[in-house]
């Protein structure tokens, strides 16, 4: 009688479709994280300048007014309020007063490193959001909202 061989191991054919299969789920499923990650960070974002609007809200019961204080010293960001996200890492976003007056304000968040295109995000004392979706550098019709 003959012993029958075993095989051990892979043979190279199949290494090679396994390494295939891993590419194209790997081909389909980056973009995807990608898209996640950026809208993730654009979420920090929102969420922080929701903060900023709170404190541009609190500054205006203290002072009446939005633009500056008692002492005419014009209205700045607390440090943790001007950057996204707030905890450790890259940041994604610059947070600004981008206009204010006596009543009105409007805060920003400018998009840089890794979400550099993704347009800026908006938020004013009327809590009117906007998002700057096609990146034109201006809030055009359609892009009165921060959802994707």
């Amino acid at each position: 009688m003959e012993a029958k061989k075993s095989a051990a191991g892979f043979s190279l054919l199949e290494l090679m479709i396994a390494v295939v299969i891993v590419g194209i789920i790997t081909s389909i499923a980056y973009p995807s994280y990608q898209n996640h990650m950026t809208s993730a960070r654009r979420t920090d974002a929102q969420s922080v300048l929701m903060e900023a609007a709170q404190f541009m809200e609190r500054f205006y019961t203290e002072n009446n007014r939005y633009d500056q204080d008692t002492g005419g010293t014009a209205v700045a960001l607390p440090a943790e309020l001007t950057e996204a996200p707030r905890d450790a890492g890259t940041k994604a976003y610059d947070i600004a007063v981008q206009a204010s007056a006596a009543s009105t304000f409007t805060l920003r968040a400018t998009p840089k490193n890794m979400q550099a295109g993704d347009g800026f995000i908006e938020i004013t004392n009327t809590f009117a959001k906007a998002w700057d979706r096609n990146n034109s550098g201006a809030i055009t019709a359609g892009e009165n909202s921060w959802a994707d």
